[in-house]
């Protein structure tokens, strides 16, 4: 599809040089702390359809939600790990350097033990799960690039002094940013598949229903989430059964053409 796709939910609110041989230091494993389910969340259903498209194809190129404070971008984000086979959900902090984002090369342990060895960075702790970067519009512009390519080619390559480690990183990515803290630029923001801007104006008993599920969870999160178990597991299991039929799925003549038309409609950018 042509360039970003982007929704409004108001409505419903490269290895180079000398190798050596190397060790892997062990990745994180997903925290079993309860987390709100996706099922559970009042309104949003643009970004939850986002959410689930992305689950059940990656390739669609990650998720953009752009929207004020407390409009729970978090915790939609957050909810899409439970739909994909990991359940691993890694955030990549404000301020991150580099070498926390593609890991780093420890070459004193190549003079001592004769090979170097790599620490795991964030990539290579969400890889077959969700990267989840807040204010992605505050990050530096070559990290997000690096993050963008990455996450198009499902490799992190990190070379240092003439030795060289790559590794699979396959991950859903979802950024948020707030509009009014700064723009994307228009070269990044096209390269997220998905782009939806929630509205902060929420209806009055919309937003009672919110409230009433946020303090029920609040006050047992276990509970809450045993009693929203079934659904949970309902939206997983037809999330599952889409990606099944999904390679069956061919794009004809006038699919294209509606792609195409919704496109220019849309007013999306560029050929992407």
């Amino acid at each position: 599809m042509a360039g970003t796709r982007r929704v409004s939910a108001s409505a419903g609110r490269s290895v180079v040089g000398h190798r050596r041989e190397l060790m892997t230091l062990p990745d994180s494993s997903p925290s079993d702390t309860p987390h709100f389910p996706l099922a559970a969340v009042v309104g949003a259903d643009d970004l939850k359809l986002a959410l689930c498209l992305t689950a059940i194809d990656p390739r669609i190129g990650g998720v953009l939600i752009e929207g004020p404070r407390g409009m729970a971008k978090s915790t939609l984000a957050r909810g899409l790990a439970d739909l994909l086979a990991s359940g691993q959900f890694v955030t990549l902090p404000l301020g991150a350097t580099e070498e926390r984002l593609v890991g780093t090369l420890d070459l004193d342990a190549a003079l001592a033990e004769g090979r170097a060895r790599f620490s795991p960075g964030v990539l290579a702790k969400a890889d077959g799960g969700v990267l989840y970067v807040d204010e992605v519009n505050l990050l530096a512009d070559h990290l997000v690039d690096l993050l963008l390519d990455v996450a198009a080619s499902g490799v992190n390559q990190v070379e240092r002094d003439g030795i060289s480690h790559r590794h699979a990183a396959r991950f859903v990515l979802i950024g948020t940013m707030n509009p009014e803290e700064g723009e994307l630029r228009p070269q990044l923001l096209d390269r997220f598949g998905l782009n939806v801007a929630l509205s902060g104006q929420t209806q009055p008993a919309e937003r009672s229903q919110i409230i009433r599920r946020r303090l029920d969870f609040d006050a047992d999160p276990v509970v809450f989430c045993q009693h929203w178990q079934a659904r949970q597991n309902d939206l997983k299991l037809r999330c599952e059964q889409a990606r099944l039929l999904l390679p069956g799925i061919e794009l004809d003549d006038h699919s294209l053409a509606e792609i195409t038309e919704r496109c220019f409609a849309a007013g999306v950018d560029g050929m992407r």
